[in-house]
């Protein structure tokens, strides 16, 4: 998913031949946001069939462009093409989230919430979306960091600091990239 512009080219193939040109001119004009909302619309109004990757793939894309929250339930709503997921899938859910301290190989989370965001069908493990507590007891709007756990979900692979550029689109590649599909084994 590095690359954008392809990946915003893949996924408008998913919609009928005008409103995928609509929303690669989103991407042409820098309203991304905007984009993201008609492509999920769209998907939805058209009764396309995804599948869980590319659910996961567009859900990565939603947080990189700030628009997660108000897409997710819909993204979630979106019709599944009735396939296990070959790679990807979305394991989150509204207020599920991991208790306790989570560490492994000098990595922590202490004093953070992490959310359970994108799981690996190959492996097991789980891109988790890590956010602070705000004094109010709500979860940070915005994640501080993303972490790739183990499969047992106890114990942190990786962990990506949220405030650099790419961030999600990273640790959504790391996951993915570290799994043996055919051992089901994380290399």
């Amino acid at each position: 998913m590095t690359d954008g512009g392809a990946t915003w080219n893949r996924l408008a193939a998913l919609l009928p031949a005008a409103q995928g040109e609509e929303f690669k001119d989103c991407w042409a004009i820098g309203e991304q946001e905007a984009g993201l909302g008609l492509l999920v619309s769209g998907i939805l109004r058209d009764d396309v069939a995804i599948s869980e990757t590319v659910r996961a793939e567009i859900s990565v894309l939603t947080e990189v462009w700030g628009e997660r929250e108000a897409l997710a339930p819909r993204l979630r709503r979106c019709r599944g093409d009735g396939r296990p997921a070959s790679a990807a899938h979305l394991i989150e859910r509204d207020a599920l989230l991991v208790g306790g301290d989570t560490g492994a190989a000098g990595l922590s989370l202490s004093g953070l919430v992490p959310v359970p965001w994108i799981g690996c069908a190959r492996c097991g493990r789980a891109l988790m979306r890590v956010h602070t507590r705000e004094p109010w007891g709500d979860l940070s709007y915005v994640a501080e960091q993303y972490a790739i756990t183990t499969p047992d979900r106890t114990a942190l692979a990786r962990l990506f600091p949220a405030g650099t550029a790419g961030a999600a689109e990273q640790a959504f590649g790391g996951l993915l990239e570290t799994c043996d599909p055919a051992a089901g084994q994380v290399l």
